[in-house]
Order: C-alpha cells, then structure tokens, then sequence
C-alpha cells in the first residue's frame, strides 16, 4: 500500500475516532480489512474491553466457500448473533477508516440482518 493511502486511512480514521466512542449500552463496532481476511469486535470504551469479536479465521466461516464480500457477510451475521446472545442491540459502526463500500458494507448489511441497530 502507498504511504500516500496509509496516510489517508489515519487521518480518516482520527476523525471518525474523535466523534465515534461506545459505551456499554451502544458499544464501538469496529472493522479491520486485511487483504485477504476482515476482523470485527464489538468494543466498550469507557471499560476499555472487547464485548465479543467475530473474524473470516473461525472454523464456521472457513468451512464455507464463497467469495470476500459473502464472508464478510456471514461474520457479520456471527457478530450479531453472539452480541444479540449477550444483550446487545445497539452500536455505532466505526469503519476505520476504509470506504463504505464492498466488504465493508458487506459486513454491515450482515450485522444489520443479525439484529443490531446502527
């Protein structure tokens, strides 16, 4: 990756940071894109704790075949589902910087359809 997109994603990511905080009821949800995985946790800021995490890398995920865009999709339906089991129904999503578009809204369509609200 450039240095000139890697400068970009953080300054983008500092700004969504600044205005973006969880809290116990409405917890952090945060995505990492690798390019070949995607990561996502569920984060409580104030406590300073990871509520739950789902990734590509689990052995439910990793048994199905399909592209990038319809795994992201299924850990967002596992995210949901684990944080909907322990009493969570709301959110707010921090993108981390990475455009609102393929995986990323992949993922986010899946946690939509697994019951949180964002």
């Amino acid at each position: 990756m450039s240095l000139f997109k890697l400068k970009r994603r953080r300054k983008i990511k500092k700004r969504i940071r600044g205005v973006i905080s969880g809290t116990s009821s409405a917890p952090r949800l945060t995505v990492y894109r690798s390019n070949k995985e995607i990561y996502a946790s569920l984060i409580d800021d104030i406590c300073g704790k990871t509520l739950c995490a789902a990734s590509s890398l689990e052995k439910v995920i990793l048994k199905k075949k399909g592209t990038k865009k319809e795994k992201a999709n299924s850990v967002g339906l596992l995210l949901a589902e684990r944080a909907v089991s322990k009493g969570i129904e709301n959110c707010c999503f921090d993108r981390n910087g990475y455009l609102y578009h393929g995986r990323v809204k992949s993922l986010a369509e899946g946690v939509r359809t697994g019951g949180l609200k964002f």
